[in-house]
């Protein structure tokens, strides 16, 4: 088992930024990648970026390219997600995700979640 924990969440205003950290816990080698998810009111949850946990490689959803960032401490097992140049559509709960199996595609298929922590936008 893996427990994801993350925080950051706030009221921040419309280009400002704000830095969402993960820390993970219990079974950590077994981590593949991890990567972060957000959902926003009457919305279906969007992948937002995600990273292969012994490569570094990221990726991440058009919207958020060139303004979000993801990043690790391996000593910490922690990861994080900067946000930058913020939008009022990025208002959402921002989670945090881990997934361990390699075969499975990088934008679904989680096995394990954070509770979420609330980023709202304003304008």
């Amino acid at each position: 088992q893996v427990q994801l924990v993350e925080s950051g969440g706030t009221l921040v205003q419309a280009g400002g930024s704000l830095r969402l950290p993960c820390t993970a816990s219990g079974r950590t080698s077994s981590i593949f990648r991890m990567g972060w998810f957000r959902q926003a009111p009457g919305k279906e949850r969007q992948f937002v970026a995600t990273m292969r946990w012994g490569t570094g490689i990221t990726s991440y959803v058009d919207p958020v390219k060139g303004r979000f960032t993801i990043s690790r401490n391996n000593d910490k097992n922690m990861m994080f997600l900067q946000l930058n140049r913020l939008k009022s559509e990025d208002t959402a709960v921002y989670y945090c995700a881990a997934q361990t199996d390699y075969r499975a595609s990088y934008n679904t298929d989680y096995d394990y979640w954070g509770q979420g922590t609330q980023v709202t936008v304003s304008s």
